[in-house]
């Protein structure tokens, strides 16, 4: 009988794995041939070998693009752990509005973030958005063009931290729920202050949010798009231009072979650091027990 469960067991995984091979075996197997190839996406494909991936790193915009990509991430995926988990702390206390609290803060989350970052270029437009406006109502005069200031970037992280901010919250908020409250009585009576509770109680009972916060976060903010296009559309020039929004114009502007090539160099740019994130989160998981 147990073995005719596990024999059903093993039919019932069928569907996943036919699904599995039909959205992400075949597109990638496709995907790759197609980076062999000259295409505009119209004619006969040519096949050229390597020679697309040999264009990218020979292509001063890409490198460009590539470090305009990894800066972002490298800004945006700490702060959305780090303002994530702390307003999961603040918010995990009880207090009156709550709840009301709680959903303003996730509530940037919903909106898409090409909408989101119309708005904010509207309310960040250089001399006539909102805040130049303000600013200029209260004798502050000089703010000069952010765009070109060179914190294009910077700005660009931070409305992208205070988008997202709340929707690392909700997962840490579900994590915190799930420690059990005898740990810190425990921990108190043995004399243990607030740091040391947190660094032995609440990090680790957090790993498996942590992981899921640091996974999603480096896989966003490596394929960042919308926020970058709606904010600055990748200028001025170049200088705020990510590797998918280079993907997508090198799509419409006829090279489709080797946009392909590019997106499966992306591919494997977002799966180094989430594969060593897996393995320390593995031995983080392995050593707290």
């Amino acid at each position: 009988m147990r073995e005719h469960s596990i024999q059903w067991h093993r039919y019932m995984a069928w569907p996943a794995f036919l699904l599995f091979i039909l959205f992400f075996i075949y597109p990638l197997s496709h995907g790759v041939q197609m980076s062999m190839m000259d295409w505009d996406g119209f004619s006969e494909p040519e096949f050229i070998g390597f020679q697309n991936f040999v264009r990218f790193f020979s292509d001063s915009r890409a490198s460009r693009d590539v470090l305009n990509t990894v800066f972002f991430a490298l800004g945006s995926a700490p702060l959305l752990n780090i303002f994530g988990l702390a307003l999961a702390l603040l918010l995990n206390r009880s207090f009156s509005g709550r709840g009301v609290v709680r959903a303003a803060v996730y509530m940037p989350a919903v909106i898409s973030p090409m909408i989101m970052g119309s708005i904010w270029y509207l309310l960040l437009q250089p001399g006539r958005g909102l805040f130049y406006i303000l600013a200029g109502r209260i004798g502050v005069e000089s703010l000069g063009n952010w765009m070109l200031s060179g914190n294009a970037m910077l700005v660009i992280i931070l409305i992208n931290v205070w988008q997202f901010a709340g929707m690392t919250m909700v997962i840490y908020l579900a994590g915190l729920q799930q420690i059990p409250g005898e740990l810190y009585e425990a921990a108190h009576i043995a004399g243990a202050n607030a740091e040391q509770r947190f660094r032995f109680i609440t990090i680790p009972q957090l790993l498996p949010a942590l992981k899921v916060n640091v996974i999603t976060n480096i896989i966003g903010s490596l394929s960042v798009f919308e926020v970058i296009l709606a904010l600055t559309d990748g200028g001025p020039g170049y200088s705020t231009e990510s590797l998918s929004i280079y993907i997508m114009r090198m799509c419409y502007g006829s090279r489709t072979g080797y946009s392909t090539a590019v997106a499966i160099i992306l591919f494997f740019i977002i799966l180094v650091p989430v594969l060593i994130s897996l393995s320390f989160f593995k031995k983080a998981e392995e050593k707290h027990g």
